[in-house]
């Protein structure tokens, strides 16, 4: 994926009511950028960080800016904007960068599935062979702590659900997976943050004893582009 038109630099100054940020522009000017990410941004939104902004061509948004990038002082490159973890999936799968994930015919995004009102992220099929259909929850992974990944950033009852949702496919035969998609280029490995959520991590542990695939991959983020493309160890 790559960023077209380039983005844009600014300074961050803070980061409040969860989907604003106001920032200093190149030319000195403050503003107010949206930024689409509903989680904690752990040691992703400190005052100073330099932020990459993308620029919509919708006149009708009050806020035109929105939040893609973080760039930290270490020089670590971190994709705040959710909303491009599904478009990665989808893009890596495509393009067979996901081993795993390999030889479907048929991609579908956002289908409703299972016993608790869910949609799937990534549903794949093959019709002309006795490949069961694959389930495919994907998380974006940003948060770093002591030299490790985690996920969740905070207590998520949604990620809960999607767990039991995806349990219930495995029992079911057919493939269910969790696919992380590793958005911070200073996480190496991820687990899970039993510290911030221990009910998802119980959760975590019993989906992958049912048969529950978890697979991470690590993207490679700059203000130019992001590619979702090594496998990292999840433990």
């Amino acid at each position: 994926m790559q960023f077209t038109p380039p983005l844009k630099k600014a300074t961050l100054i803070k980061r409040y009511k969860r989907f604003l940020a106001d920032v200093i522009l190149e030319d000195g000017t403050e503003t107010t950028i949206h930024v689409a990410n509903t989680g904690a941004m752990t040691g992703c939104a400190q005052p100073g960080d330099i932020v990459w902004y993308s620029v919509s061509a919708n006149a009708k948004r009050k806020y035109p800016l929105s939040w893609e990038l973080t760039q930290t002082p270490s020089n670590h490159f971190i994709c705040v904007n959710t909303i491009r973890a599904n478009q990665l999936a989808e893009e890596a799968i495509n393009n067979t960068m996901l081993d795993e994930l390999t030889d479907y015919k048929s991609l579908k995004r956002e289908i409703k599935y299972g016993d608790e009102n869910s949609r799937i992220d990534i549903l794949l099929s093959q019709s002309d062979n006795n490949q069961p259909d694959v389930y495919i929850e994907v998380k974006s992974v940003t948060l770093l702590k002591d030299q490790q990944g985690y996920f969740p950033d905070a207590v998520t009852t949604r990620g809960q659900k999607h767990l039991r949702e995806l349990m219930t496919i495995a029992s079911g035969g057919k493939r269910a997976v969790l696919l992380f998609t590793v958005l911070h280029s200073g996480i190496n490995s991820v687990t899970v943050a039993k510290h911030i959520d221990p009910t998802y991590a119980n959760l975590l542990f019993a989906a992958i004893n049912s048969g529950v695939e978890v697979l991470a991959y690590q993207a490679k983020t700059d203000q130019f582009g992001i590619t979702l493309q090594n496998k990292i160890d999840f433990f």
